[in-house]
């Protein structure tokens, strides 16, 4: 499997083939709006502009599975990230990271890296070809110099 073998809905209810993606890296990044680290959608918002031109995508993934963190409807999850952070990158429906009704790419990318979801704002690095390269913490910034590296060149801190 890789990274461009799924499917899944956007928020608004329409299918998004991660195929699209094929040939650029992509930063994944399970999100909630009333999280601690929410502000991190401002630092993500700013590599997604930043980096659109170098064949780089960054796609949410709302999750309401740590602290009921993600209550609200698509629709609310939609206005408060482009109206509050100015969220332009895509979102996904929300899904589940963890669990028994854990989404199927979240299965992959945690089978794969060995690293389970711990909180929001867990990143996973999909290299060109749509491979795991590496998942970081919730509490490593997007514009973490590791994350921004990578972004660069493709090299990262094993």
């Amino acid at each position: 499997m890789k990274f461009y073998d799924f499917t899944i809905a956007r928020l608004n209810g329409e299918a998004f083939d991660l195929s699209q993606f094929s040939g650029k890296k992509v930063l994944v990044v399970n999100v909630a709006s009333e999280c601690g680290l929410t502000p991190q959608y401002t630092e993500l918002e700013h590599l997604s502009e930043e980096f659109t031109s170098k064949n780089v995508a960054i796609v949410g993934f709302p999750c309401n599975d740590f602290g009921g963190q993600e209550p609200g409807s698509a629709e609310e999850i939609q206005t408060f990230c482009s109206t509050t952070y100015g969220v332009t990158f895509p979102l996904t429906e929300k899904i589940h990271t963890v669990g028994e009704h854990m989404h199927p790419l979240y299965h992959w990318l945690t089978e794969t890296t060995g690293e389970q979801v711990t909180w929001n704002f867990q990143k996973f690095l999909i290299d060109e070809n749509g491979n795991v390269v590496k998942s970081l913490a919730p509490s490593v910034l997007p514009t973490d110099p590791e994350i921004v590296t990578w972004l660069n060149d493709g090299n990262t801190n094993n």
